[in-house]
């Protein structure tokens, strides 16, 4: 059997929430916060446990969670809900909903109504939008109704077929000032936060001196203020996890373990755990025989055999 360790993991959540408040005052003070993904309530509440701080439900979950090939592929409804589950299950921590594909591209009034779900249905804190300097009227606008906005420059997963591939940003000095000038203005334009990825370490330091709000890395370097990661990507839980990517457990493997332990027991007839037992006499009254040893959780006797084949 599996013995839980004893250890702080099972304490309970943190009681002071994390805000963006508290990112600011962090980024401000060169405390580095911790980001990570999450897509359900169970993963969230272990991940506050573990002191994360901002929780992102990424459109990743198109891949990771339901198995398309695109995280273009991402349903809007599907994207509420998830976030919302996170929530429920991180009530203090920061928590950020990506905004899948065109729901922020096509209209100020679309981005704002969309946006705006998030916030009240999936109980996000920040959205996140893939942007560049060209967003900036309606990042404005977004933000004039309330809502906190994350940019996401750089490398930008929902403009691939655009880019032709997944390609790192900001390589040449042409590109990095793009990456750069993008951040400034997505900035004036009211975004609290800026998410960059895949850029050398070099522009995400002219990042960090350029601008004034707080800013997430993944794939750029430590000079942000914060780290994300695809939490299956740090538990060893992707076959071909990103070059950036390092991961901090196997749980792919244990997983596979974990596995064929239970096809075993189920072969052996040895489940484990405790059984429910019927009250004294009730049994009888069925006409049902007691097994004293089954009734215990121990293996039964009079196990009829199996069918002899043809």
């Amino acid at each position: 059997m599996y013995d839980r360790p004893n250890s702080d993991a099972q304490a309970e959540p943190r009681v002071k929430p994390v805000t963006l408040r508290t990112i600011q005052r962090m980024a401000a003070n060169d405390e580095p916060f911790a980001c990570l993904t999450a897509y359900d309530a169970t993963t969230a509440r272990w991940l506050e446990r573990a002191g994360v701080h901002l929780l992102l439900v990424g459109d990743s979950a198109a891949q990771l969670i339901l198995g398309y090939e695109r995280t273009t592929d991402m349903p809007l409804e599907v994207a509420y809900e998830l976030t919302a589950a996170v929530k429920r299950g991180a009530p203090n921590t920061l928590v950020m909903a990506d905004m899948p594909f065109l729901t922020a591209h096509t209209s100020d009034e679309d981005a704002i109504r969309t946006a705006g779900r998030f916030v009240t249905q999936g109980k996000a804190d920040i959205v996140k939008v893939e942007a560049d300097a060209s967003m900036g009227d309606r990042i404005m606008q977004m933000t004039r109704a309330g809502i906190a906005v994350c940019a996401h420059i750089g490398l930008r997963p929902q403009q691939v077929a655009v880019a032709g591939g997944y390609r790192a940003a900001g390589r040449t000095a042409d590109q990095a000032r793009q990456v750069i000038d993008d951040a400034i203005a997505l900035e004036k334009a009211g975004a609290v936060m800026l998410l960059v990825e895949a850029v050398p370490p070099e522009v995400t330091r002219a990042l960090v001196e350029r601008t004034s709000f707080p800013i997430i890395g993944i794939g750029a370097g430590t000079s942000c203020h914060g780290q994300v990661l695809v939490i299956q990507d740090l538990l060893g839980l992707t076959d071909h996890p990103p070059r950036f990517a390092d991961p901090v457990a196997d749980l792919g493997t244990e997983i596979v373990r974990a596995g064929r332990e239970w096809v075993q027991r189920v072969a052996r007839c040895e489940i484990g755990g405790q059984r429910y037992t019927m009250r004294e006499g009730e049994a009888r009254k069925l006409g049902i025989p007691l097994n004293e040893q089954d009734s215990e959780g121990v293996q039964p006797t009079n196990k009829p055999s199996p069918k002899s084949k043809p």
